[in-house]
C-alpha cells in the first residue's frame, strides 16, 4: 500500500556532503511524521532526524549542526542534507514514515529498504 524509496547514498570523503531523498508512494490518507534512521555494522538502528507534518524537527545530538531534515508535503518526500560528514556517519540509512492509510484507520510505521552511506578517504 505504501512504498518508501530512498536514494542519494554513496561514498564520500570526510568533510563532504550528501543529500538523501525518500519518496513515499501508494494509496494512503495522510503522512504524519517522517524521519531518517541509521544502522552501522554491529550496532542497533538509531534515530538521526525526524520532521512532523508541520515542519517541527528533532535531531540526534551526534548530527546537530551538520544534518538538516526537510520535507515536501505535496511530493510526499523527505530529505536529509548531510554536511561535514565523518567516518562515524557510515551506516545504512533508512527512511521512516507514520502513515494513516485510510480515514479512521490506524497510523502505521513504514520503512524504506535503506541506502548506504560510506564516509572514507
Amino acid at each position: 500500500q505504501v512504498q518508501l524509496v530512498e536514494s542519494g547514498g554513496g561514498l564520500v570523503q570526510p568533510g563532504g556532503s550528501l543529500r538523501l531523498t525518500c519518496a513515499a508512494s501508494g494509496r494512503f490518507f495522510n503522512i504524519y511524521a517522517m524521519g531518517w534512521y541509521r544502522q552501522a555494522l554491529g550496532k542497533q538502528r538509531e534515530l538521526v532526524a525526524t520532521i512532523n507534518s508541520g515542519g517541527s524537527t528533532n535531531y540526534a545530538d551526534s548530527v546537530k549542526g551538520r544534518f538538516t531534515i526537510s520535507r515536501d508535503n505535496v511530493k510526499n518526500t523527505v530529505y536529509l542534507q548531510m554536511s561535514a560528514l565523518k567516518p562515524e556517519d557510515t551506516a545504512e540509512y533508512y527512511c521512516n514514515a507514520n502513515v494513516r492509510v485510510r480515514i479512521g484507520g490506524l497510523v502505521t510505521d513504514y520503512w524504506g529498504e535503506g541506502t548506504q552511506v560510506t564516509v572514507s578517504s
